[in-house]
């Protein structure tokens, strides 16, 4: 009977390496860039996804409350609404049980939103005992800090559990907002060596911004499962649990600042069968826009979902003039209805995804600090492609020529006149 069990242990653990080397090889000028810019491969992760803010917050609340060495939270930005006062409240009481707590938000991403941290907000939470910093306050003359922006969303407890995604703290990631409705989005969480790399981006901006060199094994635990990992969470059960391989992906300005781009130019140029993404901001830029033009010409099914509405007045008009032209080549597009789908996904051919924090727009491939997994798990993407597939058939509107012809003339004036501003969208 043991020996039986170490049989399928080990035709188990084959099955996994062999898979994963399998996918190493098709992707292997992708990993090799990306290995050039300092990302290492990881593969003893286990993966679940979060496909609203209640879900999001839920989870990151539970694991919140079991902390006992450390909190880092690394966010765009936090609305001062009622998710992240109760986020504070939480925190407080963390600090008080000894825990060390550091926050980190970009300033222009909180100036950009309407109930942004005040100066005397900040005060409080400090005089709380909340360790908050800003990373590169605003200054005069205001327009040269508008780049190079902190749009990374990163969550780290106690070195055990990494969260990132899309999501910043706001309600309106739960209650939506009044003018487009729901605000659809996807968020993660990660165990195992994958969060030593969260952990790693955490505190080498924490240092830029603070000067406090936060160093040391307790933040770097290793494997935090199944005996040690926080309980009471969201759970993989997929078969790979705890066999997945994922590469965190760090784009740096000033230290990688290609490495976005490249990795979704490699990741499309790669596919050979079928390509599916969604994104808000599909403001295409020179090299991503020919490595999907040549994708189609190779035959490779794309399917894009973006939103009909968006954040960002002139956006969708942009979006409607870059999906027509894809349209034209062969792409399926979709409309998602009813709200506005934030999301950051891309699939490919049914075995490796790509999701985080960046957009296809100039914003994150040529500026902000951004960072995405590259997820080379089948499980996992097809879990990520049951989610495309639901908002497709249940909130979306295909690209048809019939449907094309009810947009405004004026509209489609305009997508073609704010081409000239997408290497700052």
């Amino acid at each position: 009977m043991t020996h039986r069990i170490y049989l399928i242990i080990f035709v188990s653990l084959f099955f996994y390496t062999t898979s994963a080397l399998q996918a190493g090889d098709k992707y292997e000028i992708l990993l090799e860039n990306i290995k050039k810019e300092g990302s290492t491969v990881s593969q003893n992760n286990r993966m679940v996804f979060f496909k609203n803010g209640a879900e999001k917050f839920d989870d990151i609340f539970k694991a919140i409350r079991q902390a006992k060495s450390s909190i880092h939270m690394e966010y765009f930005n936090f609305r001062d609404d009622s998710i992240a006062n109760t986020l504070f409240d939480l925190l407080e009481v963390k600090v008080k049980e000894g825990v060390e707590v550091r926050l980190l938000f970009d300033a222009f991403g909180n100036d950009s939103n309407n109930k942004p941290l005040r100066k005397k907000k900040l005060r409080e939470l400090r005089d709380r005992g909340i360790n908050i910093q800003v990373y590169r306050p605003m200054r005069f003359p205001w327009l040269n800090y508008a780049f190079n922006r902190d749009h990374r969303k990163i969550v780290i407890i106690d070195g055990k559990s990494a969260y990132s995604g899309g999501m910043n703290v706001a309600d309106y990631y739960i209650i939506g907002k009044p003018e487009f409705g729901e605000w659809r989005d996807m968020h993660f969480r990660v165990e195992g060596d994958a969060v030593g790399e969260y952990q790693k981006i955490f505190l080498k901006i924490w240092k830029k911004t603070t000067g406090e060199d936060v160093h040391g094994t307790k933040y770097y635990p290793g494997e935090s499962f199944p005996e040690n990992a926080l309980k009471g969470l969201k759970q993989d059960t997929t078969e790979t649990a705890g066999y997945k391989t994922i590469v965190v992906v760090n784009r740096e300005p000033n230290e990688t600042p290609k490495v976005m781009r490249k990795a979704f130019v490699d990741l499309i140029n790669s596919a050979e069968n079928k390509i599916q993404l969604i994104n808000p901001y599909f403001t295409l830029r020179h090299s991503v826009r020919k490595a999907m033009q040549r994708a189609l010409k190779r035959g490779v099914k794309m399917e894009i979902m973006v939103s009909e509405k968006c954040d960002i007045p002139i956006t969708p008009r942009i979006v409607d003039n870059q999906v027509r032209k894809l349209q034209k080549r062969g792409a399926h597009v979709y409309y998602f209805q009813g709200g506005f789908h934030h999301s950051k996904i891309m699939m490919i051919d049914d075995e490796v995804s790509f999701l985080g924090s960046a957009n296809l727009d100039s914003r994150s491939l040529f500026w902000d600090f951004e960072v995405n997994a590259l997820v080379m798990d089948k499980n996992s993407t097809h879990e990520l492609q049951r989610i495309f597939e639901y908002d497709k058939t249940n909130r979306c509107v295909p690209l048809t020529e019939e449907y094309w012809d009810t947009k405004p003339r004026k509209h489609k004036f305009q997508g073609w006149l704010f081409n000239i501003l997408l290497p700052f969208v």
